[in-house]
């Protein structure tokens, strides 16, 4: 098996809940290199495209809602970038199933992750779920430069006199 590129959003309740130590240690499990990583305040623009196949589920609202912080009044997620051996499979296996009551309770989402009354999995961790879905979030959560590897095509373009790198 290649190695591959995913994504790993620690959600605003995660970041609330001081679960960082602990989801990141799940995750070192693993044995992946982590080559990207930043805290970012999630707008309605950046929420809406991640989540833009979710568009048409009754629940997108509550879910932009979520990511962007506005259940938790902590606007900010941790997006990580990991690279490896099958890293799509094992994050997912560590992160456990989308539903937390659904999960392995070893996993993240099932030892943190709850439903809300809504029926919103506030599920703590967003794993990427394929190789093709990896590189569009990736490419919308990180700036070339702010990733270890050269992942995918970039180029130079040049910005207010400056040159930097951007996704082809």
């Amino acid at each position: 098996m290649d190695q591959e590129a995913t994504l790993v959003i620690i959600k605003p309740d995660g970041l609330k809940k001081s679960l960082t130590g602990n989801i990141l240690t799940r995750l070192s499990e693993a044995k992946l290199k982590i080559i990207g990583a930043k805290v970012v305040k999630v707008g309605n623009d950046l929420a809406n495209t991640h989540y833009r196949h979710l568009k048409d589920k009754p629940f997108f609202k509550e879910l932009i809602k979520y990511i962007s912080g506005k259940l938790h009044g902590e606007n900010r997620v941790m997006p990580l970038v990991y690279w490896g051996q099958a890293a799509i499979g094992k994050v997912r296996r560590i992160a456990g199933a989308t539903n937390p009551e659904e999960a392995d309770p070893i996993s993240i989402r099932g030892a943190y992750g709850r439903i809300l009354t809504t029926g919103l999995y506030e599920n703590v961790v967003h794993a990427s779920s394929d190789p093709d879905e990896a590189e569009r979030e990736i490419k919308l959560w990180f700036n070339p430069e702010e990733i270890v590897y050269d992942l995918y095509p970039a180029k130079e373009e040049k910005s207010n006199n400056q040159n930097r790198r951007v996704w082809q």
